[in-house]
Protein backbone atom coordinates (compact mmCIF):
# COMPACT_ATOMS: atom_id res chain seq x y z
CA UNK A 1 0.00 0.00 0.00
CA UNK A 2 1.43 3.33 -1.09
CA UNK A 3 1.87 5.65 1.89
CA UNK A 4 -0.20 8.79 1.92
CA UNK A 5 1.85 11.84 1.05
CA UNK A 6 1.64 14.39 3.79
CA UNK A 7 1.15 18.02 2.76
CA UNK A 8 4.26 20.14 2.70
CA UNK A 9 4.75 22.05 5.91
CA UNK A 10 4.03 25.76 5.68
CA UNK A 11 6.99 27.89 4.79
CA UNK A 12 8.35 30.01 7.61
CA UNK A 13 7.64 33.70 7.53
CA UNK A 14 10.23 35.37 5.30
CA UNK A 15 12.85 37.56 6.89
CA UNK A 16 11.38 41.07 6.87
CA UNK A 17 14.64 43.00 6.35
CA UNK A 18 15.42 40.73 3.40
CA UNK A 19 11.96 41.38 1.93
CA UNK A 20 12.48 45.12 2.27
CA UNK A 21 15.84 44.81 0.52
CA UNK A 22 14.28 42.81 -2.33
CA UNK A 23 11.54 45.39 -2.85
CA UNK A 24 13.74 48.46 -2.53
CA UNK A 25 14.40 48.84 -6.26
CA UNK A 26 10.66 48.71 -7.06
CA UNK A 27 9.94 51.18 -4.28
CA UNK A 28 12.51 53.56 -5.75
CA UNK A 29 11.01 53.30 -9.23
CA UNK A 30 7.72 54.44 -7.75
CA UNK A 31 9.03 57.13 -5.41
CA UNK A 32 11.46 58.66 -7.92
CA UNK A 33 8.67 59.10 -10.46
CA UNK A 34 6.26 60.43 -7.84
CA UNK A 35 8.75 63.06 -6.67
CA UNK A 36 10.37 63.72 -10.06
CA UNK A 37 13.82 63.18 -8.61
CA UNK A 38 16.20 60.24 -8.16
CA UNK A 39 17.56 61.72 -4.95
CA UNK A 40 14.25 62.86 -3.45
CA UNK A 41 12.80 59.47 -4.38
CA UNK A 42 15.55 57.75 -2.40
CA UNK A 43 14.81 60.01 0.58
CA UNK A 44 11.17 58.90 0.46
CA UNK A 45 12.23 55.25 0.19
CA UNK A 46 14.41 55.59 3.27
CA UNK A 47 11.56 57.25 5.15
CA UNK A 48 9.27 54.41 4.05
CA UNK A 49 11.65 51.70 5.26
CA UNK A 50 12.16 53.39 8.62
CA UNK A 51 8.39 53.67 9.16
CA UNK A 52 7.86 50.09 8.00
CA UNK A 53 10.58 48.70 10.24
CA UNK A 54 9.12 50.51 13.24
CA UNK A 55 5.55 49.33 12.70
CA UNK A 56 5.82 45.87 11.09
CA UNK A 57 3.67 43.18 12.69
CA UNK A 58 4.00 39.78 11.03
CA UNK A 59 0.61 38.69 12.37
CA UNK A 60 -1.24 41.75 11.06
CA UNK A 61 0.44 42.24 7.67
CA UNK A 62 -0.81 39.72 5.13
CA UNK A 63 0.73 41.22 1.98
CA UNK A 64 4.08 42.82 2.72
CA UNK A 65 4.56 44.31 -0.76
CA UNK A 66 1.15 46.00 -0.83
CA UNK A 67 1.67 47.23 2.74
CA UNK A 68 5.10 48.72 1.89
CA UNK A 69 3.79 50.43 -1.22
CA UNK A 70 0.93 51.90 0.78
CA UNK A 71 3.44 53.42 3.20
CA UNK A 72 5.56 54.64 0.26
CA UNK A 73 2.53 56.21 -1.39
CA UNK A 74 1.60 58.08 1.78
CA UNK A 75 5.21 59.18 2.31
CA UNK A 76 5.45 60.43 -1.28
CA UNK A 77 2.17 62.35 -0.96
CA UNK A 78 3.37 63.91 2.30
CA UNK A 79 6.58 64.90 0.55
CA UNK A 80 4.66 66.52 -2.30
CA UNK A 81 2.42 68.40 0.10
CA UNK A 82 5.42 69.69 1.98
CA UNK A 83 7.08 70.79 -1.22
CA UNK A 84 4.21 72.33 -3.12
CA UNK A 85 1.39 72.55 -0.55
CA UNK A 86 -1.02 70.81 -2.86
CA UNK A 87 -4.25 70.19 -0.99
CA UNK A 88 -6.43 68.28 -3.45
CA UNK A 89 -5.24 64.89 -4.66
CA UNK A 90 -8.06 63.96 -7.02
CA UNK A 91 -9.73 66.11 -9.63
CA UNK A 92 -13.42 65.61 -10.44
CA UNK A 93 -13.75 62.79 -12.93
CA UNK A 94 -16.66 61.47 -15.00
CA UNK A 95 -16.05 57.85 -14.05
CA UNK A 96 -19.12 56.53 -15.89
CA UNK A 97 -17.75 57.84 -19.17
CA UNK A 98 -14.56 55.78 -18.84
CA UNK A 99 -14.87 52.23 -20.08
CA UNK A 100 -11.42 51.04 -21.22
CA UNK A 101 -8.58 51.05 -18.69
CA UNK A 102 -6.19 48.83 -20.65
CA UNK A 103 -3.08 50.63 -21.83
CA UNK A 104 -2.37 50.17 -25.51
CA UNK A 105 1.26 49.65 -26.68
CA UNK A 106 1.64 53.33 -27.54
CA UNK A 107 0.52 54.34 -24.04
CA UNK A 108 3.02 51.96 -22.45
CA UNK A 109 5.79 53.32 -24.67
CA UNK A 110 5.01 56.88 -23.55
CA UNK A 111 5.06 55.78 -19.90
CA UNK A 112 8.26 53.75 -19.99
CA UNK A 113 10.24 56.40 -21.87
CA UNK A 114 8.94 59.41 -19.94
CA UNK A 115 11.56 61.36 -17.98
CA UNK A 116 11.10 61.84 -14.25
CA UNK A 117 10.24 65.51 -14.68
CA UNK A 118 7.57 64.58 -17.22
CA UNK A 119 5.68 62.66 -14.53
CA UNK A 120 5.67 65.81 -12.45
CA UNK A 121 3.42 67.42 -15.07
CA UNK A 122 0.65 64.97 -14.13
CA UNK A 123 -1.69 65.53 -11.21
CA UNK A 124 -0.57 63.44 -8.18
CA UNK A 125 -3.41 60.91 -8.46
CA UNK A 126 -2.84 60.46 -12.19
CA UNK A 127 0.88 60.13 -11.62
CA UNK A 128 0.46 57.47 -8.93
CA UNK A 129 -2.09 55.45 -10.90
CA UNK A 130 0.02 55.44 -14.08
CA UNK A 131 3.23 54.48 -12.25
CA UNK A 132 1.61 51.68 -10.26
CA UNK A 133 -0.38 50.29 -13.18
CA UNK A 134 1.83 50.88 -16.22
CA UNK A 135 5.34 50.96 -14.74
CA UNK A 136 5.03 48.41 -11.93
CA UNK A 137 2.22 46.29 -13.40
CA UNK A 138 -0.25 46.47 -10.54
CA UNK A 139 -3.86 45.41 -11.13
CA UNK A 140 -6.62 47.98 -10.65
CA UNK A 141 -7.61 46.56 -7.27
CA UNK A 142 -3.99 46.56 -6.07
CA UNK A 143 -3.49 50.12 -7.27
CA UNK A 144 -6.65 51.23 -5.48
CA UNK A 145 -5.40 49.58 -2.28
CA UNK A 146 -2.05 51.37 -2.43
CA UNK A 147 -3.64 54.74 -3.20
CA UNK A 148 -6.42 54.34 -0.66
CA UNK A 149 -9.16 54.99 -3.20
CA UNK A 150 -11.69 53.05 -5.29
CA UNK A 151 -11.30 51.12 -8.53
CA UNK A 152 -13.45 53.72 -10.37
CA UNK A 153 -11.16 56.43 -9.01
CA UNK A 154 -8.12 54.56 -10.33
CA UNK A 155 -9.77 54.10 -13.74
CA UNK A 156 -10.44 57.82 -13.95
CA UNK A 157 -6.91 58.76 -12.93
CA UNK A 158 -5.42 56.26 -15.41
CA UNK A 159 -7.56 57.55 -18.24
CA UNK A 160 -6.56 61.15 -17.68
CA UNK A 161 -2.93 60.37 -16.88
CA UNK A 162 -2.39 58.34 -20.05
CA UNK A 163 -4.07 61.00 -22.15
CA UNK A 164 -1.86 63.67 -20.63
CA UNK A 165 1.30 61.64 -21.30
CA UNK A 166 0.24 61.24 -24.94
CA UNK A 167 -0.06 65.02 -25.16
CA UNK A 168 3.31 65.58 -23.52
CA UNK A 169 5.02 63.05 -25.82
CA UNK A 170 4.29 65.34 -28.77
CA UNK A 171 5.50 68.50 -27.08
CA UNK A 172 9.05 69.82 -26.70
CA UNK A 173 10.57 69.39 -23.28
CA UNK A 174 10.32 72.92 -21.95
CA UNK A 175 11.26 72.06 -18.39
CA UNK A 176 14.13 74.08 -17.04
CA UNK A 177 17.44 72.20 -16.93
CA UNK A 178 18.99 71.60 -13.53
CA UNK A 179 20.92 74.60 -12.22
CA UNK A 180 24.60 74.70 -13.02
CA UNK A 181 27.33 74.10 -10.46
CA UNK A 182 29.30 77.02 -9.11
CA UNK A 183 32.95 77.36 -10.22
CA UNK A 184 34.05 76.45 -6.68
CA UNK A 185 31.94 73.29 -6.68
CA UNK A 186 33.24 72.36 -10.11
CA UNK A 187 36.82 72.75 -8.91
CA UNK A 188 36.21 70.64 -5.79
CA UNK A 189 34.43 68.00 -7.84
CA UNK A 190 37.29 67.83 -10.35
CA UNK A 191 39.82 67.54 -7.50
CA UNK A 192 37.84 64.70 -5.91
CA UNK A 193 37.64 62.79 -9.20
CA UNK A 194 41.34 63.37 -9.92
CA UNK A 195 42.40 62.05 -6.51
CA UNK A 196 40.09 59.06 -6.73
CA UNK A 197 41.32 58.11 -10.20
CA UNK A 198 44.91 58.43 -8.94
CA UNK A 199 43.98 56.23 -5.94
CA UNK A 200 45.08 59.03 -3.64
CA UNK A 201 42.76 58.04 -0.80
CA UNK A 202 44.76 59.94 1.82
CA UNK A 203 44.24 63.03 -0.33
CA UNK A 204 40.49 62.31 -0.38
CA UNK A 205 40.42 62.03 3.40
CA UNK A 206 42.06 65.45 3.60
CA UNK A 207 39.14 66.90 1.62
CA UNK A 208 36.60 65.87 4.28
CA UNK A 209 35.15 68.55 6.54
CA UNK A 210 34.63 68.24 10.29
CA UNK A 211 30.86 67.80 9.88
CA UNK A 212 31.07 64.90 7.45
CA UNK A 213 28.27 62.44 6.74
CA UNK A 214 28.48 59.21 4.73
CA UNK A 215 25.44 57.47 3.22
CA UNK A 216 26.30 54.21 1.46
CA UNK A 217 22.79 53.69 0.10
CA UNK A 218 21.25 50.22 0.56
CA UNK A 219 24.29 48.70 2.24
CA UNK A 220 23.03 46.42 4.98
CA UNK A 221 25.86 47.16 7.39
CA UNK A 222 26.36 50.87 8.06
CA UNK A 223 29.85 52.31 8.09
CA UNK A 224 31.17 54.29 11.01
CA UNK A 225 33.80 57.00 11.34
CA UNK A 226 35.03 59.70 9.02
CA UNK A 227 35.23 57.66 5.83
CA UNK A 228 38.16 55.52 6.95
CA UNK A 229 36.57 52.16 6.22
CA UNK A 230 34.85 53.59 3.16
CA UNK A 231 38.05 54.66 1.47
CA UNK A 232 39.92 51.60 2.71
CA UNK A 233 37.38 49.32 1.02
CA UNK A 234 37.69 51.25 -2.23
CA UNK A 235 41.48 51.02 -2.04
CA UNK A 236 41.43 47.26 -1.38
CA UNK A 237 38.64 46.06 -3.66
CA UNK A 238 38.67 48.26 -6.73
CA UNK A 239 41.38 48.84 -9.27
CA UNK A 240 39.81 50.02 -12.51
CA UNK A 241 36.95 52.25 -11.35
CA UNK A 242 37.04 55.76 -12.78
CA UNK A 243 35.03 58.78 -11.71
CA UNK A 244 33.80 61.56 -14.01
CA UNK A 245 32.25 64.79 -12.66
CA UNK A 246 28.53 65.20 -13.47
CA UNK A 247 25.60 67.40 -12.49
CA UNK A 248 23.02 65.32 -10.58
CA UNK A 249 19.79 67.32 -10.45
CA UNK A 250 21.75 70.47 -9.77
CA UNK A 251 24.05 68.84 -7.21
CA UNK A 252 27.74 67.94 -7.57
CA UNK A 253 28.13 64.31 -8.47
CA UNK A 254 30.39 61.70 -10.00
CA UNK A 255 29.64 58.97 -12.49
CA UNK A 256 31.56 55.78 -11.66
CA UNK A 257 32.54 53.67 -14.67
CA UNK A 258 32.86 50.04 -13.54
CA UNK A 259 33.67 48.21 -16.78
CA UNK A 260 37.43 48.05 -16.20
CA UNK A 261 36.79 46.53 -12.79
CA UNK A 262 33.74 44.33 -13.41
CA UNK A 263 33.82 43.61 -17.15
CA UNK A 264 32.23 45.00 -20.29
CA UNK A 265 28.60 46.00 -19.86
CA UNK A 266 28.82 46.28 -16.07
CA UNK A 267 26.40 48.95 -14.84
CA UNK A 268 27.89 52.14 -13.50
CA UNK A 269 26.56 54.17 -10.62
CA UNK A 270 26.74 57.64 -9.15
CA UNK A 271 28.16 59.31 -6.08
CA UNK A 272 26.64 62.61 -4.94
CA UNK A 273 28.73 65.02 -2.88
CA UNK A 274 27.89 67.95 -0.62
CA UNK A 275 30.31 70.81 -0.11
CA UNK A 276 30.62 73.56 2.49
CA UNK A 277 33.43 76.05 3.00
CA UNK A 278 35.68 74.27 0.52
CA UNK A 279 35.32 70.84 2.13
CA UNK A 280 33.34 67.66 1.44
CA UNK A 281 30.59 67.48 4.06
CA UNK A 282 28.59 64.61 2.60
CA UNK A 283 29.03 61.57 0.36
CA UNK A 284 26.00 59.68 -0.92
CA UNK A 285 27.30 56.58 -2.70
CA UNK A 286 24.90 54.48 -4.80
CA UNK A 287 27.27 51.56 -5.42
CA UNK A 288 24.83 49.14 -3.77
CA UNK A 289 21.77 50.84 -5.30
CA UNK A 290 22.53 50.92 -9.02
CA UNK A 291 18.84 50.63 -9.86
CA UNK A 292 18.57 54.33 -9.01
CA UNK A 293 19.81 55.14 -12.52
CA UNK A 294 17.70 52.45 -14.23
CA UNK A 295 16.00 53.97 -17.24
CA UNK A 296 17.31 57.41 -16.35
CA UNK A 297 20.03 59.36 -18.09
CA UNK A 298 22.57 59.82 -15.28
Amino acid sequence: MRPTKLPDPPLPDPDFPQLMAQLRARLHRYCARMTGSMLDGEDVVQETLIKANDSYDAQAVQNVEAWLFRIAHNAAMDFLRRRSREQAMFADEDVDAIADTQADPADRRHVTTAALRTFMRLAPAQRSAVILSDVLGYALEETAGVMGTTVPGVKAALHRGRARLRELAGQPDDAAPPPGLSPQDQALLAAYAERFNARDFDGLREMLGQEFRLDLVARRKPMQGRGGEYFTNYAAKTYGLRMTPINVEGRPGLWVDTEADEGAGAPGYMVVLAFAEGKVTGIRDFRYARWVCEGIAC
